[in-house]
């Protein structure tokens, strides 16, 4: 299974639209908040591609759309959140005991817009930085029955 992880477009779809261009073999795309109007345009024009999202601090009117997901794709539990409630900013302790207490073996985050991708006693951490802007970023994700692999693309 292959996942595009976006987070942090801000009103700025242009770098999302491309990566998903270029990738129309992802199974699925799951966004990590702060541009749902962005996510929502992006999940009409590939509605061949499953969409997970959650929401960000800037996300404003959007009360339907989780503030935290757990989902289990494939042989992974993912645990998916913008980041912001748990201050990831200040570091990643609070988020990642949260990651573990779920039972997830892969842990998804943003609003930093900075990209991180690393392992933490089976714990596959991954944020994939902003996808507007200066040094825009995303995150490929492969799961397969070998494992987890986390990759980070640079996509302007």
């Amino acid at each position: 299974m292959k996942l595009l992880v976006f987070s942090d477009s801000h009103g700025m779809p242009l770098y999302m639209r491309e990566t998903l261009e270029k990738h129309r073999d992802v199974d699925a795309v799951i966004f990590l908040g702060d541009g749902q109007n962005d996510f929502q345009m992006m999940r009409a024009l590939f509605p061949n591609i499953a969409f997970y999202s959650v929401r960000g601090n800037c996300d404003l009117g959007c009360a339907d759309v989780p503030v935290r997901e757990i989902l289990d794709l494939d042989s992974a539990k993912i645990f998916c959140t913008h980041g912001h409630l748990y201050h990831v900013k200040s570091g990643l302790y609070t988020v990642v005991c949260a990651a573990r207490e779920a039972g997830a073996n892969l842990l998804l985050f943003g609003h930093t817009h900075e990209a991180l991708e690393t392992y933490d006693d089976g714990l596959y951490i991954l944020n994939p930085g902003s996808c507007s802007g200066f040094r825009a970023t995303c995150g490929l994700v492969d799961i397969s029955p070998a494992g987890i692999l986390t990759n980070i693309l640079h996509i302007n």
